[in-house]
Parts: structure tokens; sequence; C-alpha cells
């Protein structure tokens, strides 16, 4: 019932009295293991379980064939950091390549085991049988009790992939190639007018927003792509009145804070990899405060600190590695999580779903991805929700989503170790 971190005390996994597997979490900023031994999922502050001390052990066994670790030598205050990138980053087969093939095929399976899964010991240790030779002298492993025996460290990543429509998740290995992906997220809505403008330059970005305005729609979602934008437009925003700003910095702060003073507040922020940002502000929300911060990593302690007094996170964006974060006040939510990976967090957001929340805010750097996830207050009619990732901007799955009376609420877009 315990999991084992390297060099610290060992975690329940279940619980005693109930006899359940623990709750799935995540918290960016917690981390317990041994760096150079610890699973991706521990890097990233997710809760320990089973598989985690699989995939640790996993490491150990390579490290004592090879001598070294491809991660090692990182240092620095982000050490944690580019060391679990650099084991998203590298496949099984890379990384055993000099050793025997039992244990590429030991990691292939452990990194992808879902959190409460419950390891095939049996099948684990016969990978090995064939290493040990037909000596006499060693005895046959009794696995009747491997639970209790074999430990676990961290906890490790989402290796699900999701098709096009968000379908089937299916397990992946970590292949060890960027990829450019848009992240679309789609609401179940009443039947309602959108409109969608992408590759946008700066100077035809005033005649969509006008024409916009015009037919009765303002701008619900902001993205950039290679210093282009997209923006979305629709009928069913509530907002009274609309301004936004073009900036060369990175979330303009005079301009901002000028706008807050007209009772204005930020609907929807985007940055590009130059570091431009497109800022939306609008009247008619229910925000009645708002706090920002502008980090060179994801800000996850400011986050926390801010849910403690009240703010939730309304908007987020990236330009380069930089990330963007907006938390208001009286936003509509009663609790909110974060999924941060290398990786879509396909397992984490299906978790998510199943426990009520749903994606409210998305961003993406050129190696990560964060998801906020919400409960609202009041809850919607229809919850249903659905992702999409596509290699290019989803024009063609937007209009089918449209015909399910499923709108777009979210956007970004990044390139992530797959």
């Amino acid at each position: 019932m315990f999991c084992l971190h390297h060099d610290i005390s060992a975690t329940k996994w279940k619980d005693s009295s109930s006899g359940l597997h623990v709750d799935y979490d995540q918290r960016p900023d917690m981390f317990r293991g041994t760096v150079r031994y610890a699973s991706a999922h521990a890097h990233l502050g997710r809760t320990a379980s089973r598989r985690d001390d699989l995939e640790s052990l996993a490491y150990t066994l390579i490290f004592l064939h090879r001598g070294r670790l491809p991660w090692q030598g990182y240092q620095g205050d982000n050490k944690s950091f580019l060391v679990c990138k650099k084991k998203m980053a590298t496949s099984p087969e890379m990384l055993c390549c000099f050793c025997p093939p039992a244990l590429k095929q030991f990691l292939e399976i452990v990194v992808n085991m879902k959190f409460d899964e419950e390891p095939n010991y049996s099948k684990l240790i016969s990978l090995f049988e064939g290493l040990l030779g037909p000596n006499p002298a060693i005895r046959p492993i009794n696995t009747d009790g491997a639970q209790k025996i074999i430990y676990q460290v961290g906890q490790k990543r989402g290796r699900l992939n999701i098709d096009e429509d968000d379908d089937q998740p299916k397990k992946k290995v970590r292949l060890g190639v960027p990829a450019t992906q848009w992240i679309s997220v789609y609401n179940a809505r009443l039947p309602m007018k959108q409109r969608y403008h992408y590759n946008v330059a700066d100077a035809r970005l005033a005649q969509h927003v006008e024409k916009g305005i015009a037919d009765g729609l303002l701008i619900s979602c902001v993205a950039s792509c290679t210093n282009l934008w997209a923006l979305i437009m629709d009928a069913g925003t509530g907002f009274t009145s609309q301004v936004y700003e073009l900036s060369p910095s990175f979330l303009h702060k005079e301009w901002i804070m000028d706008q807050w003073e007209k009772n204005y507040y930020i609907s929807s922020i985007a940055g590009s990899n130059s570091g431009n940002s497109l800022v939306v502000m609008s009247k008619g929300t229910q925000y009645t405060q708002q706090s920002y911060k502008v980090s060179d990593s994801f800000p996850f302690k400011w986050i926390n600190k801010k849910w403690r007094e009240g703010f939730y996170v309304t908007s987020m964006t990236t330009a380069g590695s930089r990330w963007g974060v907006v938390m208001s006040r009286n936003a509509g939510f009663s609790d909110q999580v974060v999924e941060l990976d290398f990786l879509y967090p396909s397992e984490g957001i299906h978790r998510r779903w199943d426990s009520g929340y749903r994606i409210t805010s998305t961003a993406a750097t050129l190696d990560q991805a964060a998801l906020i996830l919400s409960i609202p207050k009041r809850k919607p009619g229809d919850e249903t929700q659905e992702t999409l990732r596509t290699s290019q901007f989803p024009s063609i799955h937007v209009k089918e989503k449209w015909a399910k009376n499923l709108y777009l609420a979210c956007l970004c877009y990044g390139r992530t170790v797959s």
C-alpha cells in the first residue's frame, strides 16, 4: 500500500481503511524523489502510484547497466524541469540501445501504465528470466506477494494519446520527436453565431474585429501561431463593450491598468513568439478584481497563492518561453486545478472530467502545455466538452463541431515533446 521514493519515506498509494486507490492530483510545485531516477510524473508533481516506482526501477537498472543516464549533469534551479524534459524526449529505443531487450520492454510497459493500474508483476519479472540462464543455483522468484515488496516512486505522465476527435485514448510510447499542434476546446452551447479567423497579420486584425462587431459579435478567444493571430468571435460572450491592444511588449501594464480604471477586465490574451501581445478587455464580465503575472516558468506557486485569496485563472498565454496568467475574483468557479505536461496530459484531463472539472483556459510554450480545469458554481445545462489536437488550424473540424452545437471555448498553439 506504499510507494517508496528514493531518499525519502514511503507514501501510501492505497487507503488502508477503505481499500481504495488514492485520488489523482497534480501540484507542479511538489517534487518527491531523486532527480536522476524519478518518474516524469514525479517531476510534474503528480500523486505517486505503483507505476512510478517501476519507472524509477527501470532507470536504476539502466544506470547500473550503462553507468550513466542521458539527463545527468544538469545544474541550477531548473534542474528538475530540464531532467524531466530530457526524460520525456528520450525514447525507450534511445535509452536502451545498449541494453538487453528486456530492459526496453520493461520501460515501454511501465511508462504507459495508468495512474491506478495494477502492475502485472509476473509478466514484468518474466521479461528478465532469459537473462538469468539455466543456473540451478538461482531459485525461482515467488510473485505471490510481489505487490507487497515491489515499491514505487513519483508518478508518470499521461502517455495516453488522443486521436483527432478525442474519442478513444490510445497508449503511446515516447518518441522523442517535437510536434506542433493546435489544442482546441469545444463546449456545448445553445445554437449561436460564431466566427473564426486565423493567420491574421497585425494590419488586418482591425477589419476582422470591426466586421464582427457590425454583425453583433465580440471576441471570445484569441491565440497566436508563428507571429500571426487567431481570432474567435461569437454572439454568446455576454459582454457589453470591448477594447483591445496590440503591443510590442508582452502584456502592456500601463494600458491594462488604464482599462481597469474604466471597468474593463481582461477577457482573453495571446502572446507571439516575438514577444508581442494581443490583450482583449471587456465590460459586462462578472469579474470584480483582476491580477496577472508574467513569468519565465509556469507560475504555479503564485497561482496557488491567489487561489487562497479567492482568485481563479481566467486567461493564459505564452510568448516564446514566457507565461502570462490572468486571475480574477468572482470568476464563477468553486474549484480549479492545473494539468501541466510536456505532452498533452490526456489521462489527467479525463480523470478531471470524471470529477466534474471542465477546461477553462489553455496555453503552451515550445515544450509544455498547461490546461486549467474548473468546476463552475452553476452547473451548465449540458456539460459536454471535447478537445481536439491538430497540426493545422482546425477549420474543417470547427464546422463539424458547430453542427453538434459545440463551439470553440479555448484555443492555443504550441510545440511539445511527443
